[in-house]
């Protein structure tokens, strides 16, 4: 099972949700599993509340993590999301700002990788109670 979250502070909320589950959907010709909507604060940076939810489907065969890292990303852009290189700020720490949508992979099957593109499962899940939280109720269902 391959789960994303997706979150949104920018624009329409929730129809920027909805745009981003319809293009994954179509693109990969699966039927994505949603958990309810939950709005959470901005974290580590000041900013509007974010609409967060989690979706889980089965891999399509051919589809590799990078292959999918790549269609997130291109998902984001379609929806006005500017492409860019993380910014850290002189301690180290990722400086973080408002988005339209930002899809990241929680968990692609049993996959455990590190990579400058990609880390699996994603890295904070755990630090973050509510994708830990959405991470749970997907897997619950």
């Amino acid at each position: 099972m391959i789960v994303l979250l997706l979150g949104s502070n920018l624009g329409d909320r929730e129809a920027c949700l909805n745009a981003a589950c319809g293009m994954l959907e179509d693109a990969l010709k699966v039927a994505l599993r949603r958990t309810e909507v939950m709005e959470t604060e901005a974290m580590g940076f000041e900013g509007p509340a974010f609409l967060n939810m989690a979706v889980a489907f089965d891999a399509p065969e051919g589809l590799t993590p990078i292959r999918l890292l790549n269609l997130c990303q291109r998902v984001e852009v379609a929806l006005g999301r500017p492409r860019h290189n993380a910014v850290y700020d002189k301690d180290g720490r990722r400086v973080y700002a408002s988005r339209t949508i930002d899809i990241d992979i929680l968990k692609y099957d049993d996959v455990v990788r590190s990579t400058k593109r990609l880390t699996l499962p994603h890295p904070q899940i755990y630090s973050r109670p509510f994708a830990a939280a959405l991470l749970k109720e997907i897997e619950s269902n």
